[in-house]
């Protein structure tokens, strides 16, 4: 929500410490509540912190960011549209989430889109991925700020080793309940059971589904490992997370506030990348040998052939070829 105060908080040195001392008046504020279906222990959350943390600093107190966990705010999916409102300032999202608003953004959440995350951080802050963030804040009133990263996403399953597309023929698998979603379910020839993400500990731990799909990082800070025993090593998709903001709200801040804001988003990228990171250098030996679950590393290769098919009903919404133009983009 944005307010217009009479006076504002400046950093000045006074004798010895930094106080907070009057501004001019009229120079507006910001109090934005930025809402995350993630628990307090996801690197999302942490990350979070920091920014909010970061840009109250850069702003000396004219943004002040409210951050609100466990969906408190909504969902998956009524986040984004609260965030299109402008009922919620801001909240995360990905091409899956957004493609209800804009199809065309869809395709960044397809199976095996991109090679490896050096590859999907130069097509999606690149000119390619800043012009579909242009084009869909001018069509939803949803801009994306930047590209965080979430993971690459492996199966894990309760009671089946798969090593294959054709052995996930009857395994149900928990995915959000968005189009894109369903088919990246599809695409790993799996039977996709739409569900929340609030809802998913407790459906693995009764048998309501056969597995899920998540980065390694959000599987133990969700405590998975209590109720599935296999992870295999599918890597089908790179994970993001694309902080949105409220475009009429973002388009009325004044240009150094945006500085502050990018600035504060970018070191808070750079945390939650870290940390992601490090765990997934370290979890996979944690699930085995603390955890005792079964790692599974197959052949990608057929992975890779069952998804393409999968897609091609979307070549309508994402232009002919776009899918094979982004994977083979430099």
């Amino acid at each position: 929500m944005k307010r217009i105060a009479m006076w504002t908080g400046v950093l000045v040195l006074v004798g010895g410490l930094w106080v907070v001392a009057p501004a001019l008046a009229g120079e507006p504020t910001y109090e934005l509540k930025f809402n995350t279906v993630g628990v307090p222990t996801q690197p999302e959350y942490k990350a979070m912190e920091v920014f909010a943390k970061n840009v109250e600093a850069l702003s000396a107190g004219k943004i002040k960011v409210r951050l609100f966990h466990s969906g408190q705010l909504g969902d998956q999916k009524t986040q984004v549209t609260k965030v299109q409102r402008g009922t919620l300032e801001m909240s995360f999202a990905d091409g899956t989430w957004l493609s209800d608003f804009d199809p065309e953004v869809g395709v960044f959440a397809a199976a095996y889109l991109f090679r490896d995350l050096d590859h999907m951080y130069r097509v999606l802050l690149g000119p390619m991925g800043r012009q579909y963030f242009e084009t869909l804040a001018k069509k939803t009133s949803i801009r994306p700020l930047d590209v965080w990263y979430l993971g690459t996403r492996n199966l894990n399953l309760r009671t089946k080793p798969v090593t294959k597309p054709g052995d996930m023929k009857d395994v149900k698998l928990r995915v959000p309940n968005a189009p894109m979603w369903i088919a990246m379910g599809k695409a790993l020839g799996a039977n996709p059971t739409p569900l929340g993400f609030g809802e998913l500990y407790l459906a693995l731990k009764t048998g309501t589904v056969d597995g899920q799909d998540n980065p390694l990082p959000t599987n133990e800070a969700a405590k998975f490992y209590e109720v599935t025993k296999y992870i295999i090593m599918t890597n089908h998709q790179i994970g993001q997370l694309w902080p949105i903001i409220h475009e009429p709200l973002w388009q009325g801040m004044p240009a150094e506030y945006k500085v502050w804001m990018h600035t504060a988003l970018m070191t808070a990228r750079n945390y939650m990348n870290y940390l992601v990171l490090e765990g997934e250098a370290t979890l996979l030996e944690k699930f085995e040998k603390q955890y005792g679950l079964k790692i599974i590393y197959p052949d990608l290769e057929p992975w890779r052939q069952n998804a393409r098919p999968a897609y091609k009903e979307f070549e309508a919404k994402w232009g002919a070829g776009v899918y094979e133009k982004i994977q083979s983009s430099p």
